[in-house]
């Protein structure tokens, strides 16, 4: 059973974070305002360090591995960028030993990114499921400690970012997470449980990655390819059956957005706010201005990460 962390758990995992990056922004843009129709307060993740709300969660586990388990020489996981990137800064900083699984055809400038902080990579399948499966072979074969994409040390850092927004903002009618492996949205719905707020969680899928809003209203995990080309963040074939569990108890409901509506909102981030957003970062942004008529006059979203390649970022800015 899922078992999301308390305020003091919480608050206690802030302490840690904050050893090692500050509490990031949360902003109210007049033009973000304007274009939705309402107040709108966008969480800036991609401030962190590496870019995207993950490093948190990194954070977290890393230094509870580091305590609870000194014999581990080295963690493997897999990822499309920003988990890697989280495991990879947070895991060397702790003196691990890092390999990060990524799909062929990852984006390069994360991958160049998670070789800078230190991640031995390696390249394996299609799609990040199959690189997950490779990740938990290679622990079988090696005698790695295996770090899974979502795990409650996972969920109890990210939960951090929420706490911060929910506690700076003014009472938040709906707010409107990007949905991938989980972590993000179960820790916005770790820290508004916490805070005791009536704020309705709105969980964010591409319509071309819609495995876990199948799953969330089937009431059961059901895997489905995925084929966005920008929200790769999201690209979630088989939800984590925690986080599944999670989401059917705290999320209001499910929003999917296609690979334009995407586009649309990287390009409003920029224009609006000079802010570069990947896909999945701006995904959130993308459904609450699709949603506007039923989100309300005070509502919120995650810009989860910014790590978008140059090329992808120039492309999607010359559709303007």
């Amino acid at each position: 059973m899922a078992v999301l962390p308390g305020l003091k758990e919480i608050e206690s995992a802030a302490r840690l974070i904050y050893q090692t990056m500050p509490a990031t922004p949360q902003y109210s843009w007049p033009l973000i305002n304007a274009r939705a129709g309402a107040e709108v307060w966008v969480k800036h993740e991609n401030h962190t360090p590496v870019g995207a709300f993950k490093i948190r969660g990194g954070i977290v586990y890393m230094d509870w591995l580091r305590r609870e388990r000194p014999e581990v020489k080295t963690v493997v996981s897999a990822t499309k960028g920003n988990h890697g990137q989280s495991i990879a800064y947070a895991g060397t900083r702790q003196g691990f030993h890092v390999v990060i699984v990524v799909p062929f055809g990852n984006s390069l400038e994360k991958n160049r990114a998670m070789r800078a902080l230190g991640a031995e990579l390696i390249e394996h399948g299609e799609d990040f499921q199959a690189a997950s499966d490779h990740a938990a072979a290679l622990a079988a074969e090696h005698g790695w400690h295996r770090v899974p994409s979502y795990h409650p040390l996972l969920v109890t850092g990210v939960a951090t970012g929420a706490l911060e927004m929910l506690s700076a903002c003014p009472a938040l009618e709906t707010v409107y997470v990007p949905v991938g492996m989980g972590s993000g949205i179960s820790g916005m719905i770790a820290a508004r449980n916490a805070l005791e707020l009536p704020t309705k969680v709105v969980g964010v899928v591409s319509s071309l990655a819609p495995a876990y809003a199948l799953s969330f209203a089937a009431g059961r995990v059901i895997e489905h390819p995925t084929a966005t080309l920008i929200a790769d963040g999201v690209a979630c074939r088989k939800p984590d059956p925690l986080a599944l569990e999670v989401g059917r108890t705290g999320i209001d409901r499910i929003v999917e957005v296609d690979d334009s509506e995407v586009e649309a909102a990287m390009r409003a981030y920029f224009a609006d706010t000079h802010n570069v957003a990947e896909g999945a970062g701006a995904i959130g942004l993308a459904a609450l201005l699709k949603d506007r008529a039923t989100g309300g006059d005070r509502v919120g979203t995650v810009l989860s990460g910014g790590n978008v390649d140059s090329a992808v970022f120039a492309r999607v800015l010359g559709k303007s």
